[in-house]
């Protein structure tokens, strides 16, 4: 398998190479050359999560990875989740049109959000392959609350790797800084940023464009602009597929959105054959997604605090992956969009791109009024804690119409303890951390602070990569 960039404009790589660049020379992000198929479903039923892992992703990594050892990296990277499941489904109801509704379970993991499903591996591939070239890299992410804590817990103490995640300062909530400025590991540094998520993320790539700086520190990425996370995070819409449609028949899925890599993975399971409805996105106040699918115009806007802060973004970078496949791979007809957005602030595609988007995607938008009410609604009627990221995907699916007989999944992002504050005032209830976070609050933490320059946040990698 060979990967190509969004923007056309360098050569192919293989996946190892790939993973250890994140984003492409040229700015763009990195896509397969050619989409391979799924095993056959049947093939998949009843068979352990890791062990359709290894089915799905095999052809991404397959010539740069040896089989045996992609296995035990998958089967360890799932070791760490607390079911055997690592992703369950289970019942929640039903939408408008009577549609079943599931909810997927995708915060089992040591961090309690669904980043875990992907970095887990993710870190896991980094050591495997940097000690295998005898290297060592420098990753650097930004952060509006869970792919921090995510990254620093899969690549603490990794031999061959330091960190730094960048996070906007005030903007998470209190457990998702703590996940990231308490670990204590030598390698792992998470910095506030006096700024939004999209100004971390602006940082980020900025970085990745100062080519002296990107070899100077040797620098990657795990953010979702790295194609492995999308990769890891089409097994999921496999597995709970063949959980809620044991005929095979199609399903639709409801995803909460920010950055847009999630339910990309999820068009991404379509485009390799999972029969796959509608993709709903679910948007909260910061609703660029909605808004660009309804109207076809991306739009900067002020981003908004809301009590889902991961998804408080207004630049979505992983639809710049949709566009590409969308515009028939003309990267260059990409770049010169994506130049516009930055430019202008607001960039719109033709009549004919829209409308090819909707015959895949529905949207919705809630408040967080709504998102309230959906977590006393869920609690009261299910017994049932969710958070709030998770209550606008359900939200959105509640409303959705559709055919009664396709199963509608929505995903659940985040654990309910991860917003604490936002649970408690919806139903009255705080819910408790479980067992190896219960002494979070009482641990220590290591925080750096930079402005919104990259100078200064090169500066602070600079002097704590030489103090290392």
């Amino acid at each position: 398998m060979r990967y190509v960039s969004t923007r056309g404009e360098v050569a192919e790589l293989h996946f190892d190479d790939v993973l250890l660049a994140g984003l492409a020379p040229d700015g763009g992000l990195y896509l397969p050359a050619a989409w391979p198929a799924l095993p056959p479903l049947d093939e998949l039923r009843g068979r352990p999560y890791a062990e359709v892992a290894t089915a799905v992703m095999w052809p991404f990594v397959e010539g740069t990875i040896g089989r045996d050892d992609f296995e035990w990296i998958v089967e360890e990277s799932y070791a760490t989740f607390d079911t055997d499941e690592v992703c369950p489904v289970v019942p929640l109801g039903a939408t408008a049109s009577a549609a079943p509704l599931w909810l997927l379970e995708l915060f089992r993991g040591p961090t309690l959000a669904f980043k875990d499903v992907a970095l887990q591996l993710v870190g896991r591939l980094f050591d495997h392959v940097l000690a295998e070239r005898g290297s060592r890299v420098c990753i650097l992410g930004a952060t509006s609350g869970d792919t921090g804590s995510a990254a620093i817990d899969a690549c603490a103490d990794r031999a061959c790797v330091d960190v730094f995640v960048l996070f906007p300062d005030g903007r998470v909530s209190e457990v998702q800084r703590r996940q990231m400025t308490t670990v204590d590991a030598a390698n792992v540094h998470a910095v506030a940023v006096e700024g939004t998520f999209d100004d971390c993320q602006d940082l980020v790539k900025a970085a990745f464009g100062d080519v002296g700086f990107r070899d100077e520190v040797h620098l990657s990425a795990v953010n979702s602009i790295n194609w492995a996370r999308v990769m890891a995070q089409i097994v999921y819409y496999v597995t709970s597929h063949l959980a809620v449609a044991p005929d095979g028949g199609p399903v639709s899925f409801v995803v909460p959105t920010g950055n847009f890599g999630n339910i990309l993975a999820g068009w991404a399971a379509k485009r390799m054959g999972l029969p796959v409805e509608r993709l709903v996105v679910a948007s909260n106040r910061n609703d660029v997604l909605t808004r660009f699918f309804t109207t076809g115009t991306m739009e900067l806007q002020e981003v908004l605090p809301t009590t889902s802060p991961s998804m408080d973004i207004q630049v979505s970078s992983n639809l710049e992956r949709l566009l590409f496949e969308t515009l028939d791979r003309d990267g260059a007809t990409v770049a010169e969009l994506m130049g516009r957005f930055r430019a202008d602030g607001s960039v719109s595609v033709s009549t004919d791109v829209l409308d090819s988007l909707r015959d895949e995607f529905d949207c919705g938008r809630i408040d967080d009024e709504t998102a309230a009410e959906v977590i006393r609604r869920v609690h009261a009627r299910d017994g049932m804690l969710i958070d709030p990221h998770t209550a606008v995907g359900v939200a959105v699916a509640e409303s959705s119409e559709g055919d009664p007989s396709v199963p509608v999944v929505a995903l659940a992002t985040a654990h309910p303890a991860k917003f604490p504050d936002a649970v408690e005032a919806a139903t009255g209830i705080r819910p408790p951390l479980p067992d190896h976070l219960a002494d979070l609050f009482d641990r220590p933490e290591r925080i750096g602070h930079a402005p919104a320059e990259l100078r200064a946040v090169q500066d602070l990698m600079r002097a704590v990569l030489r103090a290392r």
